[in-house]
């Protein structure tokens, strides 16, 4: 039975926000990637447009999403189904760190306004 257990995770920070991955293919994962994110109040990640679905639950906080450029506050318990071509934004309004778990396919890409592509190591 393949346990990831936290001592096995590997921490990335980005743009302000913290990325700690479990599922990967360094962990075994064939197909599937998954992770816990910090988003630190005050973080505004700049708008990306992903490549593959990604699904965002919020566990804990408060987050402004904005995907394709519609807007919508989300609490934890809320769920993103965020589709392959969507456009998503992420921003932390509030006083304290909202924690998300992410999960999306192997090979994941997110390209900026700018022409930048990010190819996160935590979702690949």
């Amino acid at each position: 039975m393949p346990v990831i257990h936290s001592s096995d995770a590997v921490t990335h920070e980005i743009h302000g926000a913290r990325f700690i991955s479990y599922v990967t293919p360094r962990t075994g994962s064939k197909e599937l990637c998954a992770w816990r994110g910090g988003v630190p109040p005050g973080t505004k990640a700049p708008a990306h447009t992903v490549n593959r679905e990604e699904v965002i639950h919020l566990l804990d906080g408060e987050l402004l999403i904005t995907l394709d450029g519609r807007t919508e506050r989300v609490l934890a318990g809320d769920t993103v189904l965020v589709g392959p071509g969507a456009t998503l934004g992420v921003e932390n309004l509030t006083e304290g760190t909202a924690v998300t778990w992410v999960t999306t396919s192997i090979g994941l890409a997110a390209d900026l306004a700018d022409g930048t592509r990010i190819v996160p190591p935590w979702a690949n």
